[in-house]
């Protein structure tokens, strides 16, 4: 997926493009990720003042994850704002008065799969729930405890205060 930087700074028109794009293979290697469909790209690219171009639009697709705490697989739809703005680098160095925003180039042609992958990757949610009130897995045994509770003595005792556990129980005796 490439843009004619030049002829498209001097257009007078946007340049549509729509493709899909396969991104597996940013993903490969994370294990909360069991699949991911190709992501559908819809971007507009538009001259903007000297030498710049804006490209806009939103990448769309699912991913099937894991939910963190009972790991029981949930699809998620992703809808990704997609929003970049490259200028043409006259110089070889880079200007001092650099702006973050901006993606300097000094190509022709800009290949716009790189930065797809990146704002894809960005915009992964770092955790997903199945449901919002998900209760995990046992601790001890690994009993899904949405699907029922388990026979395991899960009382929660403050590490600092576990000397005194046993405390009480010796008296009564």
């Amino acid at each position: 997926m490439n843009i004619h930087f030049r002829k498209l700074a001097n257009a007078d028109e946007p340049l549509v493009l729509h493709d899909v794009v396969d991104v597996s293979e940013v993903v490969k290697g994370r294990k909360d990720i069991l699949a991911v469909a190709p992501l559908s790209v819809d971007l507009k690219a538009l001259p903007a003042g000297t030498d710049s171009v804006n490209v806009v639009g939103t990448l769309s697709g699912e991913v099937d994850m894991l939910c963190s705490r009972c790991l029981t697989e949930v699809n998620s739809k992703l809808n990704i704002p997609f929003a970049e703005t490259f200028k043409w680098l006259k110089q070889p160095i880079l200007p001092e008065d650099e702006d973050e925003e901006l993606i300097y180039i000094k190509d022709e042609i800009v290949d716009l799969i790189p930065y797809v992958e990146e704002n894809f990757v960005l915009h992964l949610p770092d955790s997903v729930l199945c449901k919002a009130d998900c209760l995990g897995l046992c601790q001890k045994c690994g009993q899904n405890l949405n699907e029922g509770t388990c026979s395991c003595d899960n009382t929660v005792i403050d590490p600092r205060l576990a000397g005194l556990k046993g405390f009480f129980t010796k008296q009564d005796n």
